[in-house]
Order: structure tokens, then sequence, then C-alpha cells
């Protein structure tokens, strides 16, 4: 096994070369008639039995700041191969059907928020909820505050969704909030400049492929998970996107 690859089950990873595959969820229910987007509904039994696969495989979740303090200075992680699940936007099915799962497994996932999201009325999180995955062990990250596509910004719009939005976050909460999230996985240098500016260890994209150590921080690839994805097709998108290419150093969705 080479340097740069996670250990079997049962043994804890010590090598701080170790890649990490992010997973991207999105709402977990059933697709309602006439959904715009009926890919990122994974129904909650296809869920949970997607995190039972998981185990089975021998992984264990872990959140960013834990692969960050592995990489940065070989802090341990769980037994098991490391995976981040990242749960996008805010949907209250997130709290409802996804936390419960990953609490009986004892993982916690981290979710990446827009601060003006959905309401609660309309299948948002309460900030109640969100103290909720919180107190789970859960990590909060954002997407900023309103979804915007933050390469059509000016500097201070840009400042506005990146840097403004953690700091709401952080003095809401009381958490560091870490990692941001590109909305719809769109950046360029700009953008990553402001969210280094912010003061971010790093940020996600759409881009699909595992996280390494030796990547830009700034351009970590993550894997959507589609709904009707059987746990068999998970785990084979999982091995089949390790060794794709390092993220361009810039995507605008095209």
């Amino acid at each position: 096994m080479s340097a740069n690859r996670a250990t079997g089950p049962g043994r804890a990873v010590s090598s701080n070369t170790v890649a990490v595959p992010i997973l991207m969820y999105h709402v977990i229910a059933a697709p309602p008639p006439g959904a715009p987007f009926p890919g990122l509904y994974v129904a909650p039994a296809e869920f949970a039995a997607q995190m039972q696969a998981l185990k089975n495989a021998g992984y264990h979740a872990v959140t960013l700041d834990q692969v960050q303090a592995h990489w940065r200075s070989g802090a341990s992680l769980p037994a098991g191969k490391p995976i981040v699940l990242s749960f996008d936007n805010g949907y209250q099915s997130q709290y409802t059907q996804a936390l419960p799962v990953l609490q009986q497994l004892g993982w916690a996932g981290v979710e990446n928020i827009q601060l003006s999201g959905l309401p609660p009325s309309q299948g948002g999180f309460g900030q109640g909820q969100v103290r909720g995955l919180i107190a789970a062990g859960w990590e909060l990250d954002t997407q900023g505050i309103s979804h915007a596509d933050l390469i059509t910004l000016d500097a201070q719009q840009l400042h506005y969704q990146v840097a403004v939005a953690r700091r709401v976050l952080q003095q809401r909460y009381h958490v560091p909030v870490n990692w941001f999230c590109y909305p719809s996985g769109h950046y360029n240098a700009t953008v990553i400049a402001t969210v280094k500016a912010a003061g971010y260890a790093g940020s996600t994209t759409v881009i699909p492929g595992w996280a390494h150590p030796g990547d830009d921080p700034n351009r970590l690839h993550r894997l959507r998970v589609l709904g009707g994805t059987s746990p068999a097709a998970l785990l084979a998108q999982i091995a089949s996107a390790r060794e794709d290419p390092p993220a361009p150093a810039s995507y605008n969705g095209a």
C-alpha cells in the first residue's frame, strides 16, 4: 500500500499524507413532483444504506478541521478510512434525516450553511437546529450569505458574501467556521484571494476527486451523491475518483 493511502479498518490512520474523499449531499428526502433538481434528493432509506455500506467498507466520517490537523501536524484520525460527509445549503432534512443516521454510527457531518437560506416553513434550518448539529459534533462551515455566483460580484459584494458570512456565523454560534464552500462550485483567483483574506483554512469545490494533502486547500475536490445511487455504486464512485487530477485554477460551471 502506498504512503498516501488510508489504512484498513481497525487501525488508526497515522500517516499525514492520507488522501480523503469528501462527499456532497443536499436534500435527504424523496423528490417532490416537479422538483427542479430531482437528482439532489437522496431518499432517507437510500442515505442510511449508503452510510452502512461506507462503515462496512471500513470508512469513518471525519470533519475538515480534523483532516487539516492530520495533514498539518499529524494529529490522529479515528480508526478506519477517513471520509468527509458534507451537506450543502441548510435543508431541514439534513437535521431530521441525516443527523440520526450519523449519530447511530458515532459520526459527524460538515454543514455548509447559507445564511439567507430557506425559512423553516419551507424546509430550511432554524437556529436551534444548527445548534443541535453543533452539539452533535458537526462542523459548521458556509456557502456565504445567499448562494450568490461569486465570480460575478464586485469586491464589496464578494467581501460581504465571504468575510461577513464567516463573522456572523462565528458570533452567532461561537464556532470557528474554517472552511468555505463555493456556491455552485464557481471560483476564480479573485474569489480565492477573498477567501484567504477572510481567514478561512480552505475551500471546497464541486470538481470530482479526492482531497489530497498536496492540493491547494482552496480547491479541494468533492464527490456529488445523486439520488438513485446504490450503496455499491457509491463505493465504486469513490474508488474510481481517487486519482483524478487537481482542480483547475478557476471554474465557472462550464
